[in-house]
């Protein structure tokens, strides 16, 4: 009798891209950033100026969601300036500059990749800002590069709230948008720790539906939670953004949690509520 085995797949862990040890930003440039772009929003500029310097880029551009178009000019002034060209690297095109173009046209999400529109221009690199990954970058018309803006929060605020409006013992399925990775990370830590501080430990789990970031929720994306056995331990979701659009995302996909919501720039902690017979009236009136 013979037989057979079957390899497993190996799977491949995939690196963040950093930037290197070696490159280390001008005290200029950290002094003009602390006093342009707002100190708690993360735009990655001395990972950015590396990429463009590295590819040897001449015309970059740069792709944002609504929100944070007002900073789209401030960040290519400084890519201007502080991406050019030594006068010793031996590049004959150093005295053209760096042109960056702003793409207008309304970002929807992680899917709306504009690397057909950077084709057009010409650029050399498409700088998306505001969300995950979606999109492979081995896919994309033109090299790319996705700065999450990572935005730093009171999570000890975060986590207090939580512990007065949340029992002890209560599990908690804790969520986010991408922007408020880390405060989601660290926010699990307190919850999950026994400390007197708190009263004792709150069960706190960072549900991931893949390809997207642990916690991570799109508007159109979001992860499934699986109800505890115990019929006598409450399931919470919690989650972290200034509005309810992705947050419905994560209460249609999981109708009978109970869900909170802490708004990082209010410091409020809200329950929130969805009419989900509502929403299915009306869906299947438009597809009558």
């Amino acid at each position: 009798m013979s037989t057979t085995t079957t390899k497993r797949p190996v799977r491949r862990i995939r690196k963040r891209r950093q930037t290197p040890a070696e490159y280390v930003p001008p005290p200029e440039l950290l002094n003009i950033i602390s006093q342009t772009l707002p100190a708690d929003y993360e735009f990655e500029i001395p990972k950015t100026i590396w990429r463009i310097q590295t590819l040897k880029a001449r015309h970059v551009c740069l792709q944002m969601p609504e929100g944070l178009l007002m900073y789209a000019t401030s960040i290519g002034d400084i890519l201007k300036r502080f991406s050019l060209p030594s006068k010793d690297d031996g590049d004959s095109n150093s005295d053209g500059g760096l042109i960056v173009s702003v793409l207008g046209d309304v970002t929807y999400g992680a899917c709306c990749i504009g690397d057909l529109d950077a084709k057009a221009l010409g650029c050399d690199l498409l700088v998306h800002y505001g969300h995950s990954c979606l999109v492979p970058m081995t896919t994309t018309a033109v090299p790319c590069l996705y700065v999450f803006v990572e935005i730093r929060i009171d999570v000890r605020h975060f986590v207090e709230c939580v512990v007065a409006s949340v029992p002890v013992g209560t599990r908690c399925e804790l969520m986010g948008t991408i922007q408020f990775r880390s405060a989601v990370a660290e926010a699990a830590k307190l919850l999950n720790s026994d400390s007197e501080m708190y009263g004792g430990a709150r069960p706190c789990r960072i549900p991931q539906a893949k390809p997207l970031s642990p916690g991570e929720v799109l508007g159109c994306t979001a992860p499934t939670i699986v109800e505890s056995d115990d019929s006598n331990v409450e399931t919470v979701l919690l989650f972290i953004a200034d509005g309810r659009f992705h947050l419905e995302a994560a209460m249609i996909a999981n109708p009978k949690l109970r869900a909170l919501r802490y708004d990082p720039y209010s410091k409020v902690l809200t329950e929130e509520g969805y009419d989900h017979d509502h929403m299915k009236r009306l869906r299947l009136f438009a597809i009558e």
